[in-house]
């Protein structure tokens, strides 16, 4: 008998119905497979790997170690997530800066080998922070108190004052920070000088400022390093009263530190903390020294606005490891446009003697105008105008 190739496979060549011994085994073969599905289910459910979530997933109890397990990096450990030693990009160098006959600042890189031995992690984002992102802060720098979010040291050892730095160039030659301050206290002041400034310029907030996490944000997204102003003592309080919650030299430390924290919480992304007023409590050790010690432990840089000729800023940040930096100059101390023009170009003359200078003024009219116009040429000089940061007395980066 021939075979009929053509036949459906499973049927009967002359009638063409299924073989009753075919439709057995289908429905055998249906059979197990059901089986097999409702046995994987109960398996599923029973080893809790289906929808019993009462155990964690695996990235949750990653998260959450056994107590023998190693610890998370931190900056004195100085690992990465993944046991790798990180380093900074300067730790395998030798650092030598020197001032030259016409002012210059020179500086000499040489190897030398780092600590430990293997390979390390280097983080070379060190200074600055992404355009994009410049108004939203880094959620791994800051911490919740009962008086806002305030900075810290983040677990890999970064600062605030190098997340929220202006990156500067590098290159050798005469810097200038310009430091506009007091901004939050005047609407119009404020709008303006962010409307006006270049980017290069560093602004300073004053604590009882209003409408500063806007202007805050206004600002980083123009390209702007900024301060936080706290009110300190002057010589002359209460006559001349800073404002509320001012730092005293007659109050107990932590009351200052509250105090200090109070203002801390009112925006975020600042390098640094600058006086406003305070020639008293800049001049009293035992007043300076906590609340100096709190700002350095925090990763944030002091700026001194050199008004206080007593001050004991420079002695108790060496004795914290805070970075600081001096003013070298008030520019408006005459409201005028042309007498700060030539305060500015004072200022370039001591930069130009010491590499460097700091200027410090207020967000008055006369004040923003003379700056404007004398950063459009300073360029052309061959200045560079960088943030705060850059010019700052840093521990880290001797």
């Amino acid at each position: 008998m021939g075979t009929d190739l053509h036949a459906p496979l499973g049927r009967n060549r002359k009638t063409g119905r299924r073989r009753p011994g075919v439709l057995r085994l289908g429905r055998i073969a249906a059979s197990l497979c059901l089986f097999a599905i409702g046995g994987f289910s109960l398996y599923t459910a029973f080893r809790g790997d289906g929808l019993d979530r009462t155990k964690p997933p695996a990235a949750e109890q990653a998260a959450t170690p056994p107590a023998n397990a190693p610890q998370p990096p931190t900056a004195t450990t100085g690992q990465a997530a993944d046991g790798m030693p990180r380093a900074d990009p300067r730790s395998g160098a030798n650092v030598e800066q020197m001032v030259t006959g016409d002012g210059s600042v020179v500086t000499k890189y040489s190897p030398r080998p780092r600590d430990g031995g293997g390979p390390v992690l280097v983080d070379a984002m060190q200074i600055g922070q992404d355009p994009r992102m410049a108004a939203q802060p880094n959620e791994a720098l800051l911490e919740e108190t009962p008086f806002g979010r305030l900075p810290i040291v983040g677990p890999d050892g970064r600062r605030p004052m190098d997340q929220y730095a202006r990156p500067s160039s590098g290159a050798r030659g005469v810097r200038i920070a310009i430091v506009v301050s007091g901004l939050g206290l005047s609407q119009t002041g404020t709008q303006r000088a962010i409307a006006e400034l270049p980017e290069e310029i560093t602004f300073a907030f004053a604590a009882s400022g209003n409408s500063l996490q806007r202007w805050m944000q206004e600002a980083r997204r123009g390209g702007h390093e900024i301060l936080l102003q706290v009110p300190l003592e002057p010589f002359d309080y209460p006559a001349n009263d800073p404002g509320p919650e001012t730092l005293l030299t007659t109050k107990p430390a932590a009351r200052n530190i509250e105090n200090l924290h109070k203002a801390m919480g009112e925006i975020t992304n600042y390098t640094g903390v600058m006086n406003y007023l305070g020639g008293r409590f800049l001049s009293d050790p035992a007043a300076m020294e906590p609340v100096m010690r709190d700002i350095g432990k925090r990763g944030l840089l002091f700026l001194d606005d050199g008004t206080s000729a007593q001050s004991k800023t420079a002695a108790i940040a060496k004795g914290t490891e805070l970075a600081y930096a001096f003013a070298d100059l008030q520019l408006d101390s005459q409201l005028d446009i042309n007498a700060v023009l030539k305060k500015l170009d004072e200022l370039e003359r001591i930069a130009r003697k010491n590499g460097q200078a700091i200027g410090v003024a207020s967000a008055f009219d006369e004040s923003v105008d003379a700056i404007a116009k004398w950063s459009e040429e300073a360029a052309m000089r061959g200045i560079e105008i960088v943030g705060v940061a850059a010019l700052s007395n840093d521990p880290r980066n001797p």
